[in-house]
């Protein structure tokens, strides 16, 4: 989901990070709900595990370059259902931020495409959660259509904004390879709503974590 480097040069940058002031200020609105509800603590915590698996995610996942971007396993939905969207919007942004600082230097001056192309869809994900997801019902008893609609929503939006950053880069000669990723990527979307639901099934094996600081409350309590 990287917007490889020379594909948006010069002025067209700025509106990357016009959108991720957006983006940021809606993770803002989602930390002080966060913090209102739990207090700081569970927040930090809750970040701090999104940030270390989505740097995980990007450096040990399989990945490969498609078209004008990549192809990562990012599992948004996943981090959503196990954290929420504040820690998860968090660790999506921490550690797609370490990964560049530490590994990946050249995709710094992207910075503000690549957050909008993940934080965006994880609030459509929230969004939608709130309305396919009746009042009540714990995550761990989610059913496999209800994973896979988030799951499409969350992949579904990392295609459109990897198109519109290519297509606002590059013009109309990019459509072709903003296809070939959007089809490749798409395979991701068989692939997240069976590790969403193991990954529910497991958490619901383990009473331990039942009022853990360490996942969101809405796991086990509707």
């Amino acid at each position: 989901m990287h917007i490889e480097p020379g594909i948006v040069t010069g002025a067209k940058l700025v509106l990357g990070y016009a959108t991720a002031s957006g983006a940021a200020l809606y993770t803002a609105r989602a930390c002080v709900e966060a913090l209102r509800a739990g207090g700081p603590a569970p927040l930090a915590l809750r970040s701090t595990a999104a940030a270390g698996l989505v740097f995980a995610f990007f450096e040990l996942l399989p990945h490969y370059p498609v078209g004008v971007s990549e192809v990562h396993l990012i599992l948004g939905s996943t981090l959503f259902l196990l954290f929420g969207a504040a820690p998860a919007a968090l660790g999506l942004a921490l550690g797609l931020l370490a990964q560049g600082l530490l590994f990946a230097p050249t995709d710094l001056p992207q910075l503000g495409m690549n957050l909008t192309t993940l934080l965006v869809p994880l609030f459509a994900v929230r969004a939608l959660a709130g309305r396919i997801i009746a009042p009540g019902t714990p995550y761990v008893d989610l059913r496999y259509g209800q994973a896979l609609a988030l799951s499409t929503a969350y992949q579904g939006g990392v295609v459109a904004w990897v198109a519109l950053w290519a297509l606002w880069g590059q013009g109309a000669g990019a459509l072709g390879p903003v296809v070939s990723f959007g089809g490749a990527y798409m395979l991701v979307v068989l692939i997240e709503p069976l590790v969403d639901l193991a990954v529910l099934t497991g958490a619901k094996a383990l009473h331990g974590l039942r009022g853990s600081a360490l996942i969101t409350p809405r796991l086990f309590r509707g």
